[in-house]
C-alpha cells in the first residue's frame, strides 16, 4: 500500500506545498507538477465540472511519481467522497463544512466499520490493483487517509474550534472568498473581521494538532499565510497562471519592433 507523505508531514509539524488544480486535466499534469517541486495535486470538482473518470485518470498518473492525489469533492455527502477514494484520492476536502457532526459524517464517509461506514471493494484502484490482508490494507488506508474541512462560512467559523477537535480531522483549509462572502464582507481580505477569522482558525488547528491550510494564488498571498501559520498550501490557479504566462510572453512579442 502506498503511503501519504504529506499526511506524515504536517502530523509532524513540518510543512507541505503542492498545486491545485482547476481546468488542466492533460495526461502530463502529475509530472509537470511533480518536476516543479509539488508534493501533492489538489483537484477540484466542486466548481469545475470534473468527473469520476477524468479524476480517475488523474490518480492513476499520479502513481510511482511520489505526488499525492487529493481531491475537493462538491459536497460532504457518502457518494462523492467514498467514490472519490475508491478511485485513488489519498485525501479529501469538502466545502462548507459548518459543524463537528458534519465533519464526524465526513471522517466516517472515509473509515470502515466498526470506525465509519465506508463500503469494501478490495483489489481496484484504491489500494493499486493488489491482493493481500484485507485488515491490514484497511489499517494502512485509514491511516494514510487525509480529511480536510473547509472552513468558509460564518457558521463554520463560529464552530471551528468544534471541527478542529474532530478525531480523523487532519487540516482545516480556509475557502477566503466563500468566507468573506458569508461575513458580509466580501472580498475584502484585509478587513479586521476576516482577519479576526483567519487567527481565530489557526488557533483552533494549533489548539487541536491540526494544520492550518490555504490557496495562496499569488507570492503576496503564499508570504502572508505562511507567516500567520498555514503549513499546507497550494500555490496558484492554474489556468491564471496559464493565462498570465502566455499574456506576458505576447506583449513581449507585441512590443517587438
Amino acid at each position: 500500500m502506498r503511503d501519504n507523505p504529506v499526511k506524515a508531514k504536517i502530523a509532524r509539524g513540518e510543512r507541505a506545498f503542492g498545486a491545485m488544480i482547476f481546468e488542466l486535466f492533460s495526461s502530463g499534469l502529475p509530472q509537470i507538477c511533480k518536476n516543479a517541486g509539488a508534493e501533492f495535486i489538489l483537484y477540484d470538482m466542486e466548481h469545475t465540472g470534473l468527473g469520476f473518470e477524468t479524476l480517475k485518470t488523474q490518480f492513476a498518473l499520479c502513481r510511482g511519481l511520489g505526488i499525492v492525489p487529493m481531491v475537493r469533492v462538491p459536497r460532504g455527502e457518502y457518494h462523492f467522497i467514498a467514490r472519490a477514494l475508491d478511485v485513488g484520492a489519498l485525501g479529501v476536502m469538502v466545502p462548507m463544512v459548518g459543524t463537528a457532526e458534519e465533519a464526524a459524517h465526513i471522517v466516517s464517509c472515509t473509515r470502515y466499520p466498526p470506525l465509519g461506514r465506508r463500503g469494501a471493494a478490495f483489489g481496484f484502484a484504491h489500494d493499486d490493483y493488489q491482493g493481500g490482508d484485507v485488515a491490514a490494507k484497511i489499517t494502512a488506508l485509514h491511516a494514510r487517509t487525509m480529511v480536510i474541512p473547509q472552513i468558509e462560512t460564518d457558521e463554520g467559523l463560529r464552530n471551528v474550534e468544534a471541527i478542529a477537535a474532530v478525531d480523523g480531522v487532519d487540516a482545516l483549509w480556509v475557502g477566503h472568498f466563500d468566507l468573506t462572502n458569508f461575513m458580509g464582507i466580501p472580498g475584502q481580505f484585509q478587513h479586521p473581521d476576516y482577519l479576526a477569522g483567519i487567527t481565530h482558525v489557526v488557533n483552533a488547528c494549533e489548539a487541536n494538532g491540526k494544520t492550518a491550510a490555504f490557496l495562496a494564488t499569488d507570492d503576496a498571498w503564499a508570504r502572508d499565510y505562511a507567516a500567520k501559520g498555514f503549513r499546507l498550501m497550494a500555490y496558484g490557479i492554474d489556468q491564471a497562471m496559464l493565462q498570465n504566462a502566455l499574456q506576458s510572453g505576447l506583449n513581449v512579442l507585441k512590443n517587438t519592433t
